[in-house]
C-alpha cells in the first residue's frame, strides 16, 4: 500500500503542498470524541468494552481515493476507501458514539464514511484530482479488524495517536 501511494503521489505535482501521514499513525476512525473530560474517561471505556464486546470481526480492503472536501480540485485531506464488511464496520462506529453519548461525551455526528487519511493540505486547498485517478484502481490486500481502540490524538504539524485502552471485537 505505501509503495502504490507513494507512486500516486508522486504523479502530480503536489508533493509539497501535502504532508502525509505516517504509516504508523494509519487508523480507521470510528467515532471522534474531541476533548474528553478525564471524569468521564472510564465510563466511556466501560461502553466502549460493551461495544466491542458485541461486535464480530469485519473482513475489509482498501480500495480506491478519494478526497475531502469531496470537490477534489479543493481538497485538504486525501483518503483511501474502504471495502468489505463495511457494514459490521458501520455498526461498530453508531456503537461507538453512542457509547461516547451516553458516557457524556460531546460526539461529531456526521455521517459515518470508513476511510484511511493518507495526507493532508499543509496550508492552502490542493487540487489532487490527478492523484485520486492515479490511486483509482489501487485495491489492497483484504485483513480482518480484530479490536476498536481508543485514542488519544495530539493534532500539530507531526499529529500523534497514543493507544489508550483496546477491546476486541468479539460479537457474533
Amino acid at each position: 500500500m505505501a509503495q502504490h501511494v507513494d507512486a500516486g503521489l508522486a504523479t502530480a505535482d503536489v508533493a509539497d503542498a501535502l504532508r502525509r501521514v505516517v504509516r504508523a499513525q494509519w487508523h480507521l476512525t470510528t467515532a471522534f470524541y474531541g476533548d474528553v473530560d478525564e471524569r468521564l474517561v472510564d465510563e466511556l471505556r466501560e461502553r466502549l468494552g460493551r461495544a466491542a464486546g458485541r461486535t464480530p470481526s469485519a473482513r475489509l480492503a482498501l480500495r480506491g481515493a478519494g478526497t475531502f472536501p469531496a470537490q477534489s480540485t479543493r481538497a485538504r485531506v486525501l483518503w483511501v476507501g474502504v471495502e468489505g464488511d463495511v457494514a459490521t464496520l458501520t455498526r461498530l462506529a453508531d456503537r461507538c458514539v453512542a457509547a461516547g453519548r451516553r458516557a457524556g461525551v460531546d460526539v461529531d455526528e456526521r455521517s459515518y464514511r470508513p476511510h484511511l487519511t493518507i495526507a493532508r493540505a499543509r496550508r492552502q486547498p490542493v487540487d489532487l484530482r490527478d492523484v485520486v485517478a492515479a490511486l483509482s484502481s489501487y485495491a489492497g490486500a483484504p485483513w480482518h479488524a480484530a479490536s476498536v481502540e481508543l485514542v488519544h490524538s495530539t493534532l500539530g504539524r507531526e499529529p500523534r495517536h497514543e493507544t489508550i485502552d483496546e477491546w476486541p471485537l468479539s460479537g457474533h
